[in-house]
């Protein structure tokens, strides 16, 4: 394992450089096109332009959820709820989102001081013409659990979220969540609610960009990260490697990892969770191959550690599918903490579209990992050409 030297991820980053409102157009956005050490600029509507015939993207289809939670206590003191993993009696997202008793959060607390222990706090919402009183009462304050209760059976706990919470915007945006982020604070192709931060690759993508994707002969396929605070989290420390890496919960059917295995063309992944998604995938088979349990669950440094020999993507992946297969299972679900940074060897994907990100983040250290110290050079260029930075700001494809 390499040493990494975080000052070298960092840059200077304008205020007036980030972008803190979208594009009215998705797809005018502008598109940084490197390979090969060459930069040249365009728009994201002339994506399908670069990409052959029967190349595979993958596309992470989660759905931010609106995970800001707002109470005010009888004193007139606001109280913030921020949804961060689900803990009861639950821990798979999709499950505790259709529940319809209570639930339980791990969560952050935003004016916690004044929460007392013993107090329940209530609000009043308006679902399908029908009143509901939501309750929030914190059970465990050291691990910041609260629970949700609310006064009907028939409601799904989504539905109470989608009607209470706000979008939570990335703090470095410095504004609140308006209307309109309801809708541009999502894909166009989002469908599994779940994550607190939305793939922000995906933001540039639109029906017509697709439509001309799909006449180049483009394949698609779609996985499930649901993206978590923890990826605006700064790192803090000299040595990466201690960084404290959030987990983040994935889901994949049978039929997407077969287009995988079956896929002999260039795979290109649409944003680094989509990235983060594949290649955990990966060495979930490599788990499975090395007789090291059958939980899909990857830890920060696993893909670092001494091997002797490691599988082609084919054969770590058709051990998935045997494992499936022999446990009867369509749809797969696990955790990764996958850390990728400069010195880790791709197995999954050979190209990425990524919009511009934060210095000195772990999502820096990955765009390292993928074009080494080119980075620089792509990342003066976005500057010097007035590019658009962070969730709402301008795209990029770059390749291995």
């Amino acid at each position: 394992m390499q040493k990494v030297n975080l000052k070298d991820y960092e840059y200077t980053l304008p205020e007036d450089r980030i972008a803190k409102y979208p594009l009215e157009k998705r797809d005018h956005s502008k598109l940084l096109h490197y390979q090969k050490g060459q930069i040249t600029h365009h728009h994201f509507y002339d994506l399908p332009k670069f990409l052959k015939e029967g190349t595979l993207l993958v596309y992470n289809n989660t759905k931010v959820i609106p995970a800001r939670l707002i109470f005010q206590r009888e004193t007139g003191a606001r109280i913030e709820i921020f949804l961060l993993h689900p803990a009861a009696p639950s821990t798979v997202i999709p499950e505790i989102m259709l529940a319809t008793y209570p639930v339980t959060w791990e969560v952050m607390i935003g004016n916690a001081k004044k929460w007392k222990a013993d107090e329940i706090l209530r609000g009043r919402l308006d679902i399908q013409g029908k009143e509901i009183i939501l309750e929030a009462k914190l059970v465990d304050k050291e691990k910041k659990l609260v629970e949700f209760s609310w006064t009907s059976s028939e409601i799904p706990f989504v539905d109470i979220v989608e009607t209470s919470g706000e979008i939570p915007l990335p703090p470095y945006l410095n504004r609140k969540a308006e209307e309109s982020d309801k809708d541009r604070y999502q894909t166009v192709y989002s469908e599994k609610e779940g994550a607190v931060a939305a793939p922000t690759a995906g933001l540039h993508f639109t029906d017509k960009v697709f439509e001309k994707l799909r006449k180049k002969g483009i394949q698609e396929a779609q996985v499930t990260l649901h993206v978590s605070a923890g990826t605006f989290q700064p790192i803090k420390v000299d040595d990466v490697t201690l960084h404290p890496m959030h987990s983040e919960q994935i889901h994949l059917s049978a039929k997407t990892i077969q287009q995988l295995i079956d896929n002999e063309n260039t795979t290109v992944a649409v944003g680094t969770t989509s990235v983060r998604t594949l290649e955990s995938l990966y060495w979930f088979g490599v788990k499975l191959l090395e007789g090291l349990g059958e939980e899909f669950q990857i830890e920060k440094l696993f893909p670092y550690r001494d091997r002797s020999s490691l599988p082609t993507k084919q054969e770590a992946l058709q051990a998935i599918l045997d494992f499936m297969d022999k446990t009867k299972k369509e749809e797969i679900m696990g955790e990764t903490e996958i850390f990728i940074f400069p010195g880790y060897e791709f197995k999954m994907v050979d190209g990425l579209i990524t919009n511009f990100h934060q210095p000195g983040t772990t999502l820096m250290l990955l765009i390292g990992s993928m074009i080494g110290d080119d980075w620089k050079k792509v990342y003066q260029e976005a500057l010097d050409n007035n590019y658009r930075f962070l969730s709402y700001g301008d795209s990029s494809l770059l390749w291995l």
